[in-house]
């Protein structure tokens, strides 16, 4: 079992909304194979507080338009990792070094990395993904490691 299209869908957007606070090394990986609860984990760096709540705040907002709110939220306050629960996707926003402490992306390293549309990726331009590879095809079909969606 993959994530959902609509999973993915949330987490594209979610991914824009913080490229575009200039979030840095977002990644977005595929849980649905070990676990119930959520599709996809959705995470993103900023490098201080101020930042990680603009990214947070631009991630609620997108996907409240695209009809998605949040069930819980967890760390605003603090802005030092904040947790955004969408049901389909999970959202980790984290400062630059929480990030590396806790290092998720090794916790859930036997999980799929989606691959984000180039303007998805964060401040550094990276995917997460090994191949090197843009994150999607010329006609704009997303891909999850490296095969295109059913």
């Amino acid at each position: 079992m993959t994530a959902t299209d609509r999973a993915v869908e949330l987490a594209i957007i979610a991914a824009r909304a913080a490229s575009e606070r200039k979030a840095e090394e977002i990644i977005a990986l595929d849980v649905s194979e070990q676990l119930v609860l959520t599709d996809v984990f959705l995470i993103a760096s900023g490098t201080n507080e101020r930042q990680v709540s603009g990214i947070v705040d631009a991630v609620e907002e997108a996907l409240f338009v695209a009809g998605s709110k949040p069930i819980r939220r967890e760390g605003k306050r603090e802005a030092r990792w904040v947790l955004l629960d969408f049901g389909d996707i999970v959202v980790h926003v984290q400062h630059a070094e929480d990030r590396v402490y806790y290092a998720l992306e090794r916790l859930w390293k036997d999980c799929p990395v989606l691959d984000l549309p180039e303007d998805a990726r964060g401040g550094d331009g990276t995917t997460g993904s090994d191949d090197g590879e843009p994150g999607s095809d010329d006609d704009g079909a997303i891909r999850l490691s490296g095969e295109p969606l059913a």
